[in-house]
């Protein structure tokens, strides 16, 4: 019997790379199904994603209510910080004050750190700059700061730069809940049996990796940009952890609160229904 090919596409970062592990290496298998994994940046997956390009796709949280005609959310895959999450770094101390205004690299305006920044300070002039720049161009000064997501949260300092604001801190002691930040969503259009049986090999993949976490973190370090390993693997535990199983209901709960906060601050057209997850 041949397998249903199912197209997956997720980031080239270490903490997407554990939680796939299983799956890429054949850890975890399907007598149905077969997953072929495409890599590329989040902003790339949520614009492609509004095309419906990839059966399974890592997309931000703040991106998901627009891709509800053609995606539903997975109860399992997501990443969700704990006190912890995106940060915006900058050459200089910098007070929320100080942000106002100035001209902020963002590293997409689909990413959920764009939106919880424009909830936290709407006022501020984004330059759309890929991820992986972002420490550069404010090590340069052509931004005045920086908006820092992956493992650029825990290396900013050994580039001389000042976290201005933790976003994730921020938000817990706010909201003291847990930061939503990126999710696996799957077409709809797929046979409801082929959904599940998807659903349940990512769950089987990042339980294994969970349970096996050195053989999984040595597949995640060739995807940490030469990162120190025990930085790698402080990484990986903020983002893939029980929420990553299943959010839960108190991630339910923080998910339902950053579509609202995106609505009322003006960032969403029409307000995201509540029964997205």
């Amino acid at each position: 019997m041949s397998k249903r090919d199912i197209t997956v596409a997720h980031s080239p970062d270490s903490d997407d790379a554990f939680m796939f592990y299983a799956l890429a290496r054949g850890k975890v298998t399907s007598p149905t199904l077969e997953f072929r994994h495409h890599l590329s940046d989040i902003e790339t997956l949520n614009r492609q994603a509004m095309e419906g390009k990839w059966d399974v796709t890592a997309v931000s949280f703040h991106a998901f209510p627009y891709l509800t005609g053609l995606y539903a959310l997975m109860p399992c895959g997501g990443s969700l910080g704990d006190g912890y999450g995106p940060i915006i770094v900058s050459r200089k101390e910098l007070s929320k004050d100080e942000l106002r205004g100035k001209k902020i690299a963002v590293p997409g305006k689909l990413t959920t750190s764009y939106l919880v920044m424009k909830i936290y300070e709407p006022d501020f002039q984004e330059v759309v700059v890929p991820f992986d720049k972002i420490m550069d161009a404010v090590q340069e000064g052509t931004v005045d700061a920086g908006l820092l997501i992956h493992e650029g949260q825990l290396t900013y300092g050994s580039a001389g730069l000042h976290c201005a604001v933790d976003l994730g801190r921020w938000w817990k002691e706010q909201f003291d809940l847990p930061l939503p930040l990126g999710a696996n969503a799957i077409r709809k259009d797929l046979p409801e049996a082929v959904r599940e049986e998807a659903a349940a090999m990512l769950r089987n993949s990042v339980r294994y990796a969970l349970d096996h976490r050195p053989e999984a973190m040595a597949y995640a370090l060739e995807f940490a940009r030469d990162m120190d390993p025990a930085l790698a693997d402080r990484f990986v535990g903020m983002y893939v952890n029980d929420y990553t199983l299943d959010y839960g209901e108190k991630g339910r709960r923080a998910i339902q609160l950053l579509f609202r906060l995106g609505y009322e601050k003006g960032l969403y057209s029409e307000k995201p229904p509540q029964n997205l997850i």
